[in-house]
């Protein structure tokens, strides 16, 4: 059918869209024809290295839990666009993804502006929000801050940054000052941020905005939280640290029980008892896998499956993850990027074989899967992580 969810996706996955350009101006133009239709929304924008679509979740969910009507706009997806655009945590029909996505390529195309595939993803999610009359819209970056097409917007009720570590290094900078400056860039004046770390580029972007700097320490007990693995307490503390500050009236009763609720898929998920899909896709997220491994399996045998972009310091993480006596098998997965099954196995210092699929791996031990976000929907089926 023309116009269908699966044209709209050729569309969106075709060679002049599916690149990143990071830069306002071409957003700026298209939103201006739009009628700028985030201007209307409330938004809590996120940016962060690795947690954010954590926090984003927990927040969304306890907004929605609370009665509000809740926007939540996160990246990747794993099966369908469509997750990334959600309303009180339902999936933006593929039949409206299609109509927004054509409707707005077609308004850009006519006025000459060539988007990005986020680019149009992220017009496509404002003007969803404000047709729908959201109340708070849960805005997370796609890459970096300063220059990423979320940050078109011109306040916010408050900005969170999360946990900073060296990744996208040739576009946003190959320190973690460089990359916090970055981030920063989501900060608005006399907007407050909170953060779990003390950056100077950080603390100065918000001194320069007017903006109330709160330092967030990871206290908050994750009993209660359906997410699991190590790194959560620093995300649950900067999610509840936003709320409590700008949602005094949400009592801790409906916060408690809303982060009963929280999905997010992928990530430290238990499948099943001997299956954890989770898609730590840089050093520093396989260490905090690592580390959650290490508290809830000690003593599990553990077989991996692992694939990685060539773009990503895989032999760090393969030196993160893998043990002497690991069980440990490759994917080349379908990406022009993603690392062949050989350029893997000669990163690693122990033996491996090539992954076929999940029947074919031990029973008698842990199974991992992880190293990338793309590769999930190939191995794992969508009815174990949804």
């Amino acid at each position: 059918m023309k116009n269908s969810y699966d044209e709209a996706v050729k569309l969106l996955t075709s060679q002049g869209k599916f690149y990143i350009n990071l830069g306002l101006e071409r957003i700026s133009a298209l939103m201006d024809l739009l009628g700028n239709p985030q201007d209307k929304l409330k938004c809590i924008h996120v940016a962060g290295t690795n947690g954010k679509g954590s926090v984003c979740a927990i927040i969304a969910t306890i907004l929605s839990e609370s009665g509000m009507k809740t926007g939540l706009y996160t990246s990747p997806h794993i099966f369908d666009y469509t997750e990334r655009i959600k309303i009180n945590g339902i999936d933006i029909s593929k039949i409206d993804f299609a109509k927004y996505v054509f409707d707005i390529c077609a308004l850009a195309d006519k006025n000459n502006i060539h988007l990005t595939e986020f680019e149009v993803l992220t017009a496509v999610m404002f003007k969803y929000f404000a047709d729908n009359s959201v109340d708070v819209v849960v805005l997370e970056t796609g890459l970096g801050g300063r220059f990423d097409a979320t940050n078109i917007i011109k306040s916010n009720l408050c900005s969170i940054i999360t946990h900073i570590d060296l990744d996208h290094t040739e576009r946003l900078g190959n320190t973690k000052s460089k990359i916090a400056f970055e981030k920063a860039g989501i900060i608005k004046p006399n907007c407050p941020v909170f953060t779990s770390e003390g950056y100077e580029e950080i603390k100065d972007k918000a001194d320069e905005c007017n903006s109330l700097f709160v330092m967030v320490a990871p206290f908050e007990d994750t009993t209660n939280l359906s997410l699991k693995g190590t790194c959560q307490q620093e995300n649950l503390s900067l999610a509840l640290a936003a709320v409590r500050y700008l949602f005094p009236q949400i009592s801790e009763n409906t916060i408690q029980e809303a982060l009963k609720e929280v999905k997010h898929p992928c990530r430290f998920q238990v499948c099943r008892d001997d299956l954890i899909v989770d898609g730590s896709h840089n050093p520093n997220g396989v260490m905090a896998l690592s580390e959650s491994l290490d508290l809830y399996y000690p003593d599990k045998k553990r077989c991996f499956v692992f694939g990685c972009l060539k773009n990503k310091d895989y032999g760090k993480m393969m030196q993160i993850l893998f043990s002497k006596g690991d069980e440990i098998y490759f994917y080349h997965f379908n990406n022009k990027n993603s690392c062949s099954v050989e350029e893997l196995k000669y990163a690693c210092d122990f033996p491996s074989k090539e992954f076929k699929s999940l029947d074919e791996l031990p029973s008698d031990c842990l199974k991992i899967i992880c190293g990338s976000f793309y590769m999930l929907n190939e191995i794992v089926p969508e009815t174990l992580v949804r």
